[in-house]
C-alpha cells in the first residue's frame, strides 16, 4: 500500500464515501484522511476528489462483504466521531482480509475505535426508542423532537415505521435541522427549508399531556424521590422533549 500525504474528498453521501474507499482500496493508496467535501483544509494540508463514478449498491457491497459489517460501516457514517470515514477506511481493508472474523480483532486499534462507535450509536438509538415522545397536531399528524450527538433520523424511524405503521408521523432533529417524514409507505428525509410541518397540537392532545403527566407525578413516591438515580438512567439532556418532565428544573 502507498501511503500519500493528500486528504481525499467525497460528497457527503454514504454510497460516494464507499465507492471512494473500495478505489482507493483498489487503487493501494493509504490516504491522510478523508472529509466531506464541505471540510476547508489548512494551508498546509492539500486535498483530491477523484471521480467515483462505479456506484456500489447495497446488494452488492452485502456480497463482497457481509449484511453484519454494512451495519457497522453505516453505524460509523452516521456517527459524529471527526475521524469516522478514515476508520471506515481501515475497517473495509481489514473486513477484505478477516470476513465477519473482523469482530474478533479487537486487538487492532482501528477495529476496536469502529465497534466502540457503534456500540455508542447503538445505545443512543436505544435510548431515543424509549425516551422519544409523540403529539397529536391538528391535521392528525404525529410529531416529535429530538436532538441527538450522532445522525440516528433515519434508523430512529425505521423503528416507528414498524410501530406505527398506520399512522403518519414526523420525527425532527432539532440541531441537524432535517426531518423524516412516514406516509404510511415510505420515510423520506428531507431539510427543514424544504418541509415546514404545522406545529399546532390537536385539540385532545394539550388534555391527553396534562393527563399523562398527572399520572407520572400520581404513580410516583415521594419518600423514595431519588434524582441522582433518575438521571442515570435518563439523563438531563433528553428531558427538554419528554414531556413528563419537561417542565422540571
Amino acid at each position: 500500500m502507498n501511503r500519500e500525504e493528500f486528504i481525499y474528498l467525497y460528497d457527503g453521501s454514504f454510497t460516494n464515501l464507499l465507492n471512494l474507499c473500495i478505489l482507493l482500496i483498489k487503487k493501494r493508496i493509504i490516504p491522510l484522511n478523508i472529509k466531506s467535501e464541505e471540510y476547508q483544509p489548512n494551508l498546509l494540508e492539500e486535498v483530491i476528489k477523484l471521480d467515483c463514478t462505479e456506484t456500489i449498491n447495497v446488494e452488492e457491497f452485502v456480497r463482497l462483504f457481509s449484511k453484519r459489517i454494512f451495519k457497522t460501516i453505516y453505524y460509523l457514517f452516521i456517527s459524529n466521531d471527526i475521524n469516522k470515514e478514515l476508520i471506515i477506511y481501515y475497517f473495509l481493508i481489514h473486513s477484505l482480509k478477516y470476513k465477519d472474523k473482523i469482530y474478533y480483532m479487537r486487538n487492532l486499534k482501528s477495529v476496536a475505535k469502529a465497534l466502540k462507535i457503534e456500540k455508542y450509536v447503538g445505545r443512543e438509538n436505544h435510548k431515543f426508542k424509549g425516551f422519544l415522545r409523540f403529539k397529536e397536531l391538528e391535521n392528525n399528524v404525529l410529531y416529535a423532537e429530538i436532538n441527538p450527538e450522532n445522525n440516528i433520523l433515519f434508523i430512529l424511524s425505521k423503528h416507528f415505521e414498524t410501530r406505527l405503521a398506520n399512522e403518519y408521523f414526523i420525527i425532527k432533529d432539532v440541531g441537524r435541522k432535517i426531518l423524516s417524514v412516514y406516509d404510511k409507505k415510505n420515510i423520506y428525509i428531507v431539510s427543514e427549508d424544504e418541509f415546514l410541518p404545522i406545529t399546532n397540537l390537536s385539540t385532545n392532545e394539550k388534555f391527553i399531556q396534562d393527563l399523562w403527566k398527572s399520572f407520572y407525578k400520581t404513580i410516583g413516591i415521594k419518600e423514595r424521590k431519588n434524582n441522582r438515580c433518575r438521571m442515570n438512567f435518563m439523563p438531563k439532556k433528553y428531558w427538554k422533549y419528554i414531556i413528563e418532565v419537561s417542565d422540571e428544573k
